[in-house]
């Protein structure tokens, strides 16, 4: 590989050169930040990509920044960053949980959230559950400026973005509310989880859910929000057994995947049980 901006391999000293240079390669250039997924390529029988724009240098991109109103963390943030960063911050308890048991202690020194996002291919990534029922958007630079989207956009398009998009930073809002993140890693399964379950959500003055969101993660190609679920448990005060009872009610919302490591419906039918768990730990935050 060579450093030249034409070459395999070129380091970019800013938002503006990532894109630039993103560009130039089309469709055969792809970002490189943490590359703790590109470097399993082989292990999945996947092909690397021809040209790589590496990202770390970009100061911009390394910074998590919070604020009264919202924090922005930068794609080059690493998970134990993110999960160092928000353990004062009882409001994203989901986040960090996510960020602070995602993969190995060593993989979360150098995996970025802009990898876990942007991993079209990654379906057990911990971040995007945790993040959808934070309601975070990202910030896209592009080659005709930035561009801000939902994420639950952004994962549905992201595999399609035009050669140049890189993911500047993600925008979660503050607001006071209750959260839990569970997983279910199975032996065989290593690092990555079978199923997931992130849960949000506010309490009214008599002590009723008054906003639920719920993110299911890894069952699916891509995490996506339960919205009958959350209708189901809204208005009501949280129980572990109703919780889990809705749950079984609605699983028939997921076309679980099939792996290696789980079949499909073996990663839909625990779903209550991790929903049970969940309801558990917010009612000790209580």
């Amino acid at each position: 590989m060579t450093g030249g901006k034409e070459g395999r391999f070129y380091v970019a000293q800013s938002t503006a050169d990532a894109v630039a240079a993103l560009a130039d390669r089309g469709r055969n250039g792809a970002v490189l930040a943490g590359a703790t997924w590109i470097m399993r390529a082989p292990i999945r029988e996947e092909p690397l990509d021809s040209s790589y724009v590496a990202i770390s240098k970009i100061e911009e991109l390394r910074r998590l920044d919070i604020q009264d109103h919202e924090i922005a963390i930068g794609a080059s943030v690493t998970h134990a960053e993110l999960a160092n960063a928000l353990a004062r911050l009882p409001e994203y308890r989901v986040l960090a949980q996510a960020a602070g048991n995602s993969a190995n202690a060593a993989i979360r020194q150098v995996a970025t959230i802009g990898g876990n996002l942007c991993a079209s291919t990654f379906p057990a990534a911990d971040l995007p559950s945790a993040l959808l029922v934070l309601n975070a958007e990202v910030d896209l630079e592009t080659p005709r400026g930035t561009e801000r989207l939902a994420l639950d956009r952004f994962l549905t398009v992201r595999a399609d973005l035009e050669p140049g998009c890189l993911l500047r930073r993600v925008i979660v809002p503050r607001r006071l509310r209750h959260s839990v993140h569970v997983r279910l890693p199975l032996r065989k399964a290593g690092d990555y989880p079978v199923s997931i379950v992130s849960f949000a959500t506010a309490f009214g003055p008599d002590g009723m859910v008054s906003d639920a969101a719920i993110a299911v993660g890894s069952v699916e190609a891509a995490a996506r929000r339960w919205p009958q679920l959350e209708a189901a448990l809204t208005g009501h005060r949280l129980d572990p057994s109703h919780a889990a009872e809705m749950a079984e009610r609605y699983c028939g919302d997921f076309q679980g995947r099939d792996g290696i490591e789980a079949p499909g419906w073996y990663r839909v039918k625990v779903l209550p049980t991790l929903v049970r768990r969940a309801v558990e730990a917010l009612q000790i935050q209580m």
